[in-house]
């Protein structure tokens, strides 16, 4: 659990600077779905799962 959380604080880290020096490319997809895959393996996807549902429900009913 610990090397998942540094994980994806890492590639999230990566990922922000990337995003923010506007460097796009094969290795910034590659960030982007580590981070995603990682992400995905903690605690905090079913929170984003809900989130997300809660989002599009919003948006469907606008």
């Amino acid at each position: 659990m610990a090397i998942t959380v540094s994980l994806v604080s890492l590639f999230g880290l990566v990922l922000f600077f990337l995003l923010r020096s506007k460097t796009l490319g094969y290795g910034s997809a590659f960030i982007a779905v580590m981070f995603g895959f990682y992400l995905a393996s903690t605690g905090a996807a079913a929170s984003m799962n809900q989130l997300t549902a809660a989002v599009v429900d919003a948006v469907q009913n606008l």
